[in-house]
């Protein structure tokens, strides 16, 4: 049984440093191609050889994607070569996600192509195999993936989400594909489930948005193209998976969707969205009170919007692609990071579109430093990973650029506070723990974090959870698991990466 949780929100006041970045030199990395590799462009961020050091893999469209594996120097420079093997350097690449599919403890990849999809098995030393799961033989334009546990399977259901159907004569506008739902049949999947109607699907993500105890599907749609009559979705999983509608509460939201990210930042234990966009970015939050999925936009006066470029002098509209929450200068308050870039040379949108950082304030309202923090590129950006490349506990980053190289931003913001990574992992079935909850006390205050695979745009991280913690010196930890087992709170030192299982009631914690 899950435990009902009652919180009280609570804002801490902390001294916040200015965030800086410094731009490191890597191989030459460039997602590229014509019209049905505008979208896409997403990079996966894992340890695929066993070092700790999360590696990076890169979609690069018409030219084959590549793996550039991290030999930072531990809580130094940050560094990376080119060494993609064979069986990654596949042409028409639109994004990877990792996750341990067959619960073997070595992450997989799920590669999106425009093409067919293909799932690799992980087998150490960044080395991978075909899987031989029978997924069947869909070519299709693939821009999105996310994927869960349900209960009583040993694999993960899996989602992908399609765009334009680019084998319709009559596109590409209004006719949107329909994305797939891939559940379990044994040691198998069954024929897929159809996510229909598809509204030319960018981003989606398996959430338990409500903490009732289950993952539904949320998927966010690129009005560009389905023109008329469409929305974003979300998909209760049910036996037989439906939409909500009105009658649950769910409104209706007409946008370009490119990226979803989720992340509880007020403490109530409930995570807000933000749903990037051509114009405006949207942070939403549920309803006080609401019963059902009931969602409204975040004031104006808060700072998320993001909706034109804050420098280049280009006054048109933004358009949005990755997004991702990730506290950069350690004061306990979740940012917001936006990679930005025009679709190609749209003429209602910007040219010149720096990437945003927006730095949470105490009082809630966020801030635009991208160009003071050094992340103000002007090239057309579309995926990204904000992770700790040479565990120095702050958050570096990747950003994958179309027709520009791929650009790696090591984090050096003085004065940072204090920090703690926390990495789970199970034995058995689902080995990364996705579904389960972090829930972090210090200082007075609760961070709650759900593990989850998908979001973005066409790239995600798998590994440790980072948490800023501002002046905190010790911090206590609890898990809620995946299956609803709730351990008791453990006290631990603060700037620590941790490696955490289940031990009974309690947690095993090692520190790497």
């Amino acid at each position: 049984m899950r435990t009902k949780l009652i919180v009280l929100a609570l804002v801490p006041v902390v001294a916040q440093a200015n965030p800086l970045f410094e731009q490191v030199d890597v191989a030459p990395h460039v997602y590229d191609g014509g019209w049905e590799f505008f979208v896409g462009g997403g990079v996966a961020a894992f340890d695929c050889n066993a070092d700790n050091l999360p590696d990076l893999y890169a979609a690069g469209g018409e030219n084959p994607a590549s793996l550039l594996r991290n030999t930072s120097e531990r809580g130094g420079a940050v560094s990376f070569v080119l060494d993609t093997p064979a069986e990654l350097a596949i042409e028409g690449v639109t994004g990877a996600y990792p996750l341990d599919i067959d619960n073997d403890g070595i992450l997989d990849l799920a590669v999106l192509r425009v093409g067919e999809n293909q799932l690799l098995k992980g087998q150490g030393d960044c080395r991978f195999t075909l899987f031989d799961y029978d997924l069947g033989d869909h070519d299709q334009w693939t821009t999105a993936f996310s994927a869960t546990w349900e209960e009583g399977h040993s694999l993960p259901t899996l989602a992908f989400g399609n765009y334009v159907d680019r084998h319709d004569p009559n596109g590409p506008f209004q006719t949107c594909d329909d994305s797939l739902l891939f559940r379990p049949s044994g040691a198998d999947y069954g024929a897929p489930f159809l996510l229909t109607p598809g509204f030319c699907t960018l981003s989606i993500l398996f959430s338990d948005w409500g903490r009732q105890g289950r993952a539904d599907l949320r998927v966010s749609n690129d009005r560009h193209y389905y023109v008329k009559g469409g929305a974003e979705q979300l998909w209760s999983m049910e036996a037989t998976p439906r939409l909500y509608t009105a009658d649950d509460g769910w409104k209706n939201y007409q946008i370009w969707g490119m990226g979803i990210a989720s992340r509880d930042l007020t403490g109530d234990g409930l995570p807000e969205v933000y749903l990037t966009s051509m114009g405006d970015q949207k942070l939403q939050a549920l309803e006080p009170g609401a019963k059902g999925p009931t969602y409204r936009d975040a004031t104006y006066e808060r700072g998320t919007t993001a909706h034109r470029p804050y420098e280049g002098g280009d006054g048109r509209p933004s358009t949005g692609w990755h997004v991702a929450f990730a506290d950069v200068q350690n004061d306990g308050l979740d940012d917001i990071f936006v990679a930005k870039g025009n679709v190609e040379q749209m003429p209602g949108a910007a040219m010149k579109d720096p990437n945003n950082l927006l730095i949470q304030q105490p009082d809630a309202s966020f801030a635009e430093f991208g160009g003071a923090a050094g992340l103000g590129s002007m090239d057309r950006s579309r995926g990204a990973a904000m992770v700790d490349f040479n565990l120095d506990g702050l958050l570096d980053l990747a950003v994958v650029n179309r027709r520009a190289r791929l650009q790696v931003y090591r984090n050096v913001t003085p004065d940072a506070g204090n920090w703690l990574t926390v990495h789970l992992s199970q034995v058995g079935v689902n080995t990364q723990a996705i579904g389960a909850w972090i829930e972090l006390r210090s200082n007075g205050t609760t961070q709650f974090r759900e593990l989850v695979v998908g979001g973005g745009h066409a790239g995600g991280v798998a590994g440790a959870e980072h948490f800023g913690l501002g002046t905190a010196e010790t911090a206590e930890i609890r898990v809620v698991w995946p299956e609803g087992d709730v351990s008791d709170w453990i006290s631990v030192q603060v700037n620590q990466h941790l490696a955490i299982t289940p031990n009974g009631a309690g947690l095993t914690l090692v520190n790497y």
